[in-house]
């Protein structure tokens, strides 16, 4: 056998391992905005950073998204926050943590008649409480809530998420991956 393919494989893994995470955020970014839902309702996430636990998502009112009234289609709203907050968690508790969307709520506030945003924020002392909370194996739920909010900064609906954890090793859950990790893959 020859060493030259050896050592090429080798190179690769070095050079993914170092480049990767660079890339890692921008591809993540490219991937969900090239998502067919996200392209239809007109979706865009603006900044992703899932190891400081930050998303940033907004979405311009057009023909694809407004409602019968010409107002932001409440789907496309709630749509906005739907997947972020079990990304962020599942990312930042890794994969010795099982982490489901338990419920979620959304109510308006006000029509959106412009370009909205949603920001999307789990601190890392979130993190540390989880990992006490869940350390002796009991099912963890926690609840998020985001506005989301016009270009005046008014708030157009606020969406509420409950996220249910638990230590992988105490629920029946198998494997839990995300398309997501095939980035890093």
């Amino acid at each position: 056998m020859s060493l030259l393919p050896k050592n090429l494989e080798t190179l690769r893994r070095k050079t993914k391992k170092s480049i990767m995470p660079l890339l890692t955020p921008h591809l993540l970014k490219m991937r969900i905005n090239t998502y067919a839902p996200y392209i239809g309702a007109g979706i865009k996430v603006e900044h992703i950073d899932l190891d400081q636990g930050l998303c940033v998502v907004n979405m311009g009112l057009n023909a694809l998204n407004k409602n019968i009234v010409g107002t932001q289609f409440g789907g496309s709203l709630y749509s906005m926050v739907d997947p972020f907050y079990m990304l962020i968690l599942m990312h930042q508790l890794g994969s010795t943590y099982v982490v489901w969307d338990k419920s979620s709520q959304i109510e308006f506030i006000a029509p959106g008649h412009s370009k909205v945003t949603a920001r999307m924020k789990v601190p890392s002392t979130e993190i540390s409480m989880i990992q006490e909370l869940a350390k002796d194996g009991d099912a963890v739920f926690r609840e998020y809530r985001t506005d989301i909010v016009d270009e005046q900064q008014k708030v157009i609906a606020t969406v509420t998420k409950t996220i249910y954890i638990r230590l992988r090793k105490h629920s029946n859950s198998k494997d839990q991956t995300s398309r997501i990790e095939t980035l890093e893959s």
